[in-house]
Order: structure tokens, then sequence, then C-alpha cells
């Protein structure tokens, strides 16, 4: 029997469309949808009235010991501070933390590495450096997502584009106001580790990628250099927060650092 070309419109036709939201997406997504209650809005809209500093670097470049020696000086001259480290400083970014560096066997791809990275970074920002940048006080912290496009990027060989794209989704765009860049050869770097420091990038990676990293920071620097302060992480751990205390007083004059004595046992510590 043939089919009339009414039976064929019907047959033919296209299921309804659902229909569209109504929402506007914003660096969160949809506010108040499933529990993520907080509210949508747009990259740098939010206030800040604090300062970002970062510590960045080769490992045992001693960005730790060093970015505690700032924050010490910088309250010695009357400033609020708030002294977080990367992955870490959230039960979320504890945890990332462990699966991260905690297991020197575990094979972890790059592309895996940098998500959980990220994922930490957005849980530390959420939760504790924007709060603080809104209470005015200042943020260091010893390593953030510039780490990620060393280590993943230059060193894992991940598109940076694609690492910048995640970093900006995870931070909400959230940049440094400062990063200080702890510069050393990796052997001697890495010389500096020993231990319960050795995690499993010093343990499970050759010279060849930390070399990789390092180029990768300088690379960063060189095309960022308003941002960047590049310091030589080789020498005395002293000299080393005198030269970091000088470049906060001549980037961020207003804060009025005051050097510190870095902790150490008469030699640079191996610390991160």
């Amino acid at each position: 029997m043939a089919v009339g070309s009414r039976g064929r419109d019907r047959s033919r036709r296209r299921p309804p469309e659902p229909a569209r939201s109504t929402v506007t997406l914003g660096a969160g997504g949809p506010a108040r949808d499933g529990g993520y209650t907080r509210p949508v809005t747009a990259l740098g809209d939010r206030p800040r009235r604090g300062r970002f500093i970062t510590l960045e670097g080769p490992d045992g470049a001693g960005k730790t010991s060093q970015a505690e020696a700032l924050s010490a000086g910088l309250r010695a001259a009357g400033s609020t501070v708030l002294l977080v480290r990367e992955p870490g400083g959230t039960p979320v970014g504890e945890r990332i933390r462990g699966l991260l560096l905690g297991e020197a066997g575990a094979e972890h791809s790059a592309r895996v590495d940098a998500l959980l990275f990220n994922a930490a970074r957005a849980a530390l920002v959420a939760g504790v450096v924007r709060p603080a940048l809104e209470r005015g006080e200042i943020v260091v912290s010893a390593r953030y997502a510039d780490s990620t496009v060393a280590y993943q990027g230059y060193g894992g060989g991940q598109p940076i584009a694609d690492l910048r794209a995640l970093e900006r989704f995870a931070t909400e765009g959230l940049r440094p106001d400062l990063t200080i860049l702890l510069d050393l050869p990796v052997e001697i770097g890495l010389a500096r580790k020993s231990g319960a420091e050795v995690t499993r990038f010093e343990e499970t990676f050759d010279v060849a990628f930390h070399r990789r990293v390092r180029d990768g920071f300088l690379s960063l620097a060189a095309a960022e250099p308003d941002r960047f302060a590049i310091v030589d992480g080789s020498a005395d751990p002293t000299a080393v927060g005198e030269a970091i205390a000088a470049a906060v007083s001549e980037r961020l004059p207003e804060l009025g650092t005051t050097a510190r004595r870095t902790p150490s046992d008469g030699g640079p510590r191996g610390d991160d």
C-alpha cells in the first residue's frame, strides 16, 4: 500500500528539541545547581584587594623555605600574610597531593597529572586564596600554575595552550601579581633532595626531563618579564632570601618587605 505524503511527513518528523537553558554560564558554571551554590561571576569581576606572590622553580630550589622566610619578612613589615603550598592546602588538595607525590612507583601520564594538579588548585583558589585576597591579605604560595606548564607542558609534552586554558578554568583566571623564579642547575637541585623529601618526580623522571622543566620556567619568565623576577637559587639561602625581599620591594613597594634569614643548618635546604 502506498504511503501518502502526510504519512511520510509524520514518519520523518524530528523529535522536539530540548528546551534551551536561560542560565548564563560564567567561570564557575550554573549557579545553585545540584549543590553548587557559588554564584556565577565573570573572570576578573570579583573584588581583589590583596596581593598574590608565588615562588616557582625546579626541584630542590628551596621554594618552601624561602616562602616561609618571605612570609615572615612581610609580617614583620606589618602585613597580614597567608602562606600556602601546592598541591595541598585543602582536604581535597591534600588527598590529591598524596596521589601525585607520595607514590613513587605510580604511573601517571602527564595529562592525568595536569588534571590532578588543577583539581587541587581549583579547591585551593576557591576555598583559601581568593577569600584571603578579598580580605586584603597577602598570599604567598610555594608553587602555582606555572609549575604545571613547566612540568607537564615543557617537561611532559602537553600542549601549552591547553594547559593555560585548564588553568583559567581551575583558577577563574587568577594570576599572581609577582612570581619569584628560583633558578638553579637541575643537578644541584636534585642533589639537595634526600629521604622523605624525594617525591615521584625526583625518583621516576630523568635529568633530561628536569632540564626541560628548567628551560620551561626560563621561557615563561622571558615571556612575562613584568610578572617574573629571577633569583639565583644556587646561592646561600640568606643571600637568596635577601634577593627575594629586594625583588618584592622593587615590584610591590607598597608591601615594604623585610628580609628574614632562611631556616638552614648551614647549607641550602633540600626542600621543594
